[in-house]
């Protein structure tokens, strides 16, 4: 009997639960939120703003495709630099910063990151006139006088006289009425003189058989060429000699006057180089520095510099010198921010799908994106 009530109970249990209704369904994952605060500051090509007041720039075009692959609203918090932005995030005024934010050490421990968004690191920009060629004084002139490819071109003159001077002398000197002499010496160094005035365009010698006169027009257009290529180097070699005086890298800073961004690692790398450098609150102080107030050079973010020059900077700046400090940027988070991996995901895909690189080429370029980096 005990047998049949313990089946019985069983049997209405199993019952039970078979017309139960069924559990709602969990979500696989955390769908996220409708709205996501993000902070930005303005920097060129990065955040820019339009005359109608639209926000653009890589950063903002990169967010937003993030934005609409996920599904998310989005609400701009406008900082001042990238202090603001981090300021932002750990008050949680912001749920991410974008933008120009290199990964370092210090930020590691109060922050997450996301995957790098550009790759790169600092770069230096001087003045246009520091790439004119010098005026160098008598030393210099010495100096350069006496350089190797200085003789070389000076020897290939010599050559380059001589040889046509004995024809003119062997020609000439069979004539009736020679215009330079029979003998060997001072023959000779008429014809040299008649060979080198090719060359500059100036005869004092005059040709007088159909061969030499010949040969003088076709010399002439000889010294033509000749000129213009040792002019063109003798150009380049005093640019060359002006741009190994001046800046080319970061050793080249000292005792120079430096402007940069302070808060930013380009002022931090500054600092542990013991470069003196002044620190402005943005980069359009520093181009101020290097337009108006004669300063040699500014330190910041490749990326940003390389577009000041192709857009703004053309008479105004050059690049001195290779990438240095290489460092990666990208998004910030707080630690444990449950908008990281939704995003990594995202970029992943762009990257895969290839919209990440039409995004990079359009602001920067193949040649600019190259090279692009670090951004502060």
């Amino acid at each position: 009997m005990g047998v049949h009530r313990y089946v019985l109970a069983l049997t209405v249990l199993i019952g039970a639960l078979l017309l139960a209704p069924p559990a709602a369904a969990q979500p696989d994952a955390d769908p996220g939120p409708e709205s996501v605060a993000v902070a930005i500051h303005p920097l060129e090509p990065f955040v820019m703003e339009t005359t109608n007041g639209e926000l653009t720039g890589f950063t903002v075009e990169l967010w937003n495709e993030i934005a609409k692959r996920l599904g998310w609203d989005t609400e701009f918090v406008r900082t001042d630099n990238v202090a603001g932005q981090l300021a932002a995030v750990a008050e949680n005024r912001a749920d991410v910063a974008v933008g120009a934010i290199s990964f370092t050490a210090d930020r590691e421990q109060h922050f997450d990151f996301s995957q790098p968004t550009l790759e790169g690191g600092l770069q230096i920009i001087v003045p246009v006139h520091d790439t004119r060629p010098a005026v160098p004084g008598l030393g210099g002139y010495l100096d350069l006088l006496f350089s190797r490819t200085m003789l070389i071109w000076l020897s290939a003159a010599i050559v380059v006289s001589v040889i046509p001077a004995h024809v003119f002398w062997l020609i000439e000197r069979r004539d009736e009425d020679p215009v330079v002499s029979r003998s060997y010496f001072p023959g000779i160094f008429q014809s040299f003189s008649w060979g080198i005035g090719s060359l500059v365009g100036k005869n004092s010698t005059a040709a007088t058989k159909t061969i030499t006169q010949s040969l003088a027009i076709l010399w002439g257009f000889a010294g033509i060429v000749f000129i213009s290529f040792y002019s063109a180097n003798l150009s380049a070699t005093l640019t060359v000699a002006k741009l190994d005086a001046k800046i080319t890298g970061p050793a080249d800073l000292y005792e120079k006057s430096v402007a940069t961004v302070a808060d930013t690692t380009a002022a931090e790398f500054l600092r542990g180089m013991g470069i003196a450098a002044t620190e402005t609150d943005t980069i359009e102080e520093s181009y101020h520095l290097l337009r108006e107030e004669n300063y040699d050079a500014v330190v910041f973010d490749s990326p940003v510099l390389r577009y000041y020059v192709a857009h703004r900077g053309e008479g105004v700046a050059v690049m001195a010198g290779p990438v240095f400090q290489e460092e990666n940027q990208g998004f910030v988070f707080n630690i444990g921010s449950p908008l990281r991996k939704p995003i990594n995901q995202a970029l992943f895909r762009m990257r895969e799908d290839g919209t990440y690189n039409l995004i990079k080429e359009k602001w920067f370029g193949d040649d600019i994106a190259a090279t692009a980096g670090d951004i502060d």
